[in-house]
């Protein structure tokens, strides 16, 4: 037996190694429920509580939701499924972030403060002040022109107006009287001495009016100067703001954005490694019970759960009440284990016929598919399609006839097209229409809607096979506008400039068409018949659009040039080109009409894509007002007409296959 002391002693140790047990599974305790807090709070900030993060898709916001909710002891089942998916998904983004919500934004490399801009600007202001306020500075001639007529001079023989408006006063010597006595004038001396006073009086209102008149003049030439220093010093100052805030904008947004996408590549990571962790967590913790009944109606169950090593045993019974007892083990959350119990013993037996069952006659028999004849012939002579895009536009505008501004607007682009085309005909057949049209709205208080782009074009063209990749062709083109055309702002021109079928464009042409495939096409036409109609001619001057006074429509005969050319340049960006050039047979030389658009589009996703448009028309026919230096109208000319569209929207694109059936 042992003895008191060494009881004690051993009860001693055994106690101290509970306790330091206790301890280390306490402290282990405490670390896994403070990770667990902080996961649960960093999900929670970026799907529940920070409103500038937004989640991606609603169904991954409910999931996490859901995982979170479940930890916190409530129900979770299946949305596990939906977090593995996500997580399978390294490119899969979580949450997002606009780049204007960036909280810290002064803090990001790169970013310009508009303090900068402030201090920036105010070395601007002293630059330009000594530009313009403390050096020489030439001002034009005819700002100094005819200051007489503007300043307000006293004329000549009027200068008597100075004294009698007290600008001026007589000294004592020159006092006369407005009506001289009889007793001062005695003598012819005294007359003498009345008329050279008179004419000393003449000589001094006449020097006083010079002087006067110079002093005015001084002024009012020093005052316009001083005006023009000053708008000419204001009107650059702010054109250097514009551009200076204009170049700060695009790189804090550019600095921004990549500053905010690295942060929301960092957070989403930092979730999936975190959903990751919880997911394991969640299946570990969590349980499923299953309840089993054999054919006597007893239950058994058996709770489901990984890494716990929970049995039961189920007795089967049959229609006789035979007894096999199996063990059933759980080996994971969502699987089990069957085994029959080590105390069930069997009899061999072989394979009986029963209930009239041969089984010499379950054998499977394979069958092919032979002597199916065709029974369609499918035609497909016509192929229609189209695209339509709707975006924000950023627009520049360069002596455009039909009105509008440089702004951001918002723009329409609808496409359509039907062929005719077949392998064993020479014949094909093009259509196309294509609608545009855009609205601006200015900045500024007060400011209207505007027009910026307004075009219906229909053109087909038919052709039949002449050799190699030529075509004899006939083309018919029709354009115009739908809305009305102003000079804006339209509060001071309410007149239209253009307006619908005014002007409206038709060509007639016939002519060879190479085509060696769908992405070039030249169309060489030397019979062209150009005209031009103006339907509206009270409100709208055709003599604008090269339409004679008195009249409605001209037409000319030509020679046409059609180029269209299209390139696919990497699989997401295409460019395409359409060229047309007319030439008058009647006045070859100073008569050129050129119509050029160029457009890039790059497809940023299926739906949404990037267009860059760049349209230049030259047209001999339509005519510009030339003004002098003043303002005046002196005459006419032509002028190259230039419209640029930077478009990012939505698109959409159809191309079908028409198909028609007939039964062999």
């Amino acid at each position: 037996m042992r003895s008191g002391k060494g009881k004690i002693f051993i009860l001693l140790l055994s106690l101290l190694f509970t306790s330091n047990l206790l301890i280390a599974q306490t402290d282990e305790q405490d670390e896994h429920r403070y990770a667990l807090e902080f996961s649960l709070d960093f999900l929670k900030r970026y799907f529940e509580k920070d409103s500038l993060w937004h989640v991606t898709h609603p169904e991954t916001s409910r999931s996490v939701r859901g995982l979170i909710h479940f930890i916190e002891k409530q129900p979770f089942d299946s949305i596990r499924m939906v977090i593995d998916d996500k997580l399978e998904n390294d490119a899969y983004r979580y949450v997002y972030r606009l780049p204007e919500h960036v909280a810290d934004s002064l803090s990001v490399p790169g970013y310009y403060p508009s303090f900068e801009v402030r201090r920036r600007m105010d070395k601007v202001s002293e630059r330009l002040r000594k530009k313009y306020f403390e050096s020489e500075l030439s001002v034009p001639v005819s700002l100094v022109s005819n200051l007489e007529e503007k300043a307000g001079i006293i004329p000549p023989g009027q200068g008597k107006v100075l004294f009698e408006r007290r600008i001026y006063e007589f000294p004592d010597s020159l006092q006369l009287p407005d009506v001289i006595p009889d007793s001062l004038m005695q003598s012819p001396g005294d007359f003498r001495r009345f008329l050279r006073l008179d004419s000393i009086r003449t000589i001094l209102i006449e020097q006083k009016r010079v002087a006067y008149n110079d002093s005015i003049l001084n002024a009012y030439r020093a005052e316009l100067i001083e005006n023009y220093r000053r708008q000419m010093f204001e009107q650059e100052r702010e054109q250097i703001r514009r551009r200076l805030t204009d170049s700060v904008m695009v790189n804090n947004f550019q600095v921004l954005r990549q500053y905010n996408d690295t942060m929301i590549a960092v957070v989403n990571d930092s979730i999936a490694l975190i959903l990751g962790e919880l997911v394991k967590y969640a299946d570990f913790i969590d349980t499923t019970r299953i309840t089993m009944s054999n054919l006597l109606g007893e239950e058994s169950s058996i709770l489901l759960q990984s890494n716990n090593p929970y049995y039961s045993r189920v007795w089967l019974k049959n229609e006789q009440n035979d007894s096999l007892r199996m063990m059933i083990s759980s080996t994971g959350k969502r699987s089990m284990q069957f085994r029959i119990d080590d105390g069930v013993r069997f009899n061999r037996f072989r394979a009986q016929e029963t209930k009239d069952f041969d089984f010499s006659t379950f054998t499977q028999r394979m069958s092919g598919l032979t002597g199916i004849r065709e029974k369609y012939q499918v035609l497909t002579p016509w192929r229609i399609g189209g695209d339509g895009n709707i975006g924000f536009t950023q627009t520049y505008l360069e002596n455009w006839k039909k009105g509008g501004q440089s702004s951001l607007s918002l723009q329409i682009v609808l496409k359509g097209y039907a062929n005719y085309s077949r392998q064993d005909s020479k014949v094909k057949w093009e259509n196309s229409a294509e609608i545009r049209n855009g609205y601006i709205r200015p900045g500024g208080e007060g400011a209207e809607l505007q027009k910026n782009d307004d075009k219906f074009e229909v053109t087909t063209r038919f052709g039949v096979s002449a050799f190699k990749k030529w075509y004899y062709s006939a083309e018919a083109n029709f354009e115009t506008q739908f809305f009305n055309g102003y000079r804006y702002p339209k509060s001071l021109h309410p007149e239209p400039i253009s307006a619908f079928m005014s002007p409206a464009r038709t060509f007639f042409k016939l002519g060879l068409d190479y085509k060696p495939n769908n992405d070039f096409s030249l169309l060489l036409s030397p019979f062209t018949a150009k005209n031009v109609y103006v339907s509206d001619t009270v409100k709208i001057d055709q003599t604008r659009f090269g339409v004679d006074a008195g009249k409605k429509s001209a037409w000319e005969p030509g020679l046409n040039t059609d180029i269209f050319f299209r390139k696919k340049l990497t699989p997401e960006i295409t460019y395409e080109t359409k060229y047309k050039m007319f030439i008058n047979y009647i006045q070859p030389i100073g008569n050129l009409d050129i119509n050029w658009e160029n457009l890039v589009v790059m497809q940023l996703t299926d739906h949404i894509n990037m267009r860059l448009l760049i349209h230049i028309i030259y047209d001999e026919n339509v005519l510009f007002p030339v003004e002098d230096a003043n303002g005046i109208k002196i005459g006419e000319k032509p002028k190259m007409q230039l419209k640029e569209f930077f478009t990012i929207g939505f698109a959409y694109k159809i191309n079908k296959q028409v198909t028609r059936t007939r039964r062999k």
